[in-house]
């Protein structure tokens, strides 16, 4: 299906019938469908609530879902590496991905000036990442919103059934990221390189002025991140920049020991 259709007109919008065919679901209350896909901008005589209780249940299933499955598949794994395979899992850009990769972003009711803008921006953010990006793109939160309120609306349609809602919401999260595929926030990354080979980094924040971060070694500028939305994806923008040419100095002075790290 076509996760990148610009579609705002609520004249112009799909059937949220087509949504009990992607996800495989036939609702049996169909104003709890109609809820999860409205934006509280919408505003029409037939408007009924928005989907902020909903996403809210659908945020909690999912983070206690994703947990205990998790908790079982790896019990070698630390709380913290835990936490990351979680994040990786169902944090907003994830979240927002599916919501795309299904096209689900199509069947939204609102009044959002901004709705195509935002559509938009995460296409040219997938594009240019593929797969995850850790962090370094703004995934507008209104695209993950969407699945959460679908998960929520799912799990009271099922009468709080758990093993039915899972069923449904496992398949729209497919692929899940596991830990041979999962790769460390850039950030993270490059503080646990200089940490190894004992540098201690400088960042310097611009955000406020250039919304740019800085990260400097031994006083010599290494990476340069900027972001217009986020601080924290200029940071991880500079120190994915960081990590590479300090990796690149390495290996011209030591080659074995970057294909360590």
């Amino acid at each position: 299906m076509n996760g990148f259709v610009i579609m705002s007109d609520s004249s112009l919008q799909p059937s949220l019938q087509e949504v009990e065919k992607i996800i495989e679901y036939e609702f049996k209350n169909k104003g709890l469908l109609k809820e999860a896909f409205t934006h509280y901008t919408y505003k029409d005589d037939d408007c009924c609530q928005s989907y902020e209780r909903l996403e809210y249940l659908g945020d909690s299933f999912l983070n206690l879902m994703i947990a205990k499955e998790h908790y079982l598949l790896y019990p070698e794994m630390t709380s913290g590496e835990l936490t990351r395979l979680r994040a990786a899992n169902i944090d907003t850009e994830a979240l927002a991905r599916a919501a795309f990769k299904h096209g689900l972003h199509r069947f939204l009711r609102h009044q959002d000036h901004l709705y195509d803008e935002r559509i938009q921006e995460l296409m040219e953010g997938i594009k240019e990442y593929p797969l995850h990006s850790t962090g370094l793109i703004h995934s507008p939160k209104i695209f993950a919103d969407i699945l959460e309120s679908l998960v929520g609306a799912v799990y009271v349609d099922t009468n709080l059934s758990v093993d039915a809602t899972w069923e449904v919401v496992k398949n729209l999260l497919q692929p899940l990221v596991i830990p041979e595929n999962l790769n460390l926030n850039p950030v993270t990354r490059f503080n646990e390189m200089c940490q190894k080979i004992g540098i201690k980094p400088e960042y310097k924040d611009l955000w406020d002025d250039r919304k740019e971060i800085e990260i400097y070694v031994d006083e010599k500028l290494i990476g340069i991140g900027n972001n217009k939305n986020k601080k924290t994806i200029a940071k991880n923008k500079a120190a994915a920049q960081a990590y590479e040419n300090l990796a690149k100095q390495l290996a011209m002075e030591n080659g074995s020991f970057v294909s360590e790290l």
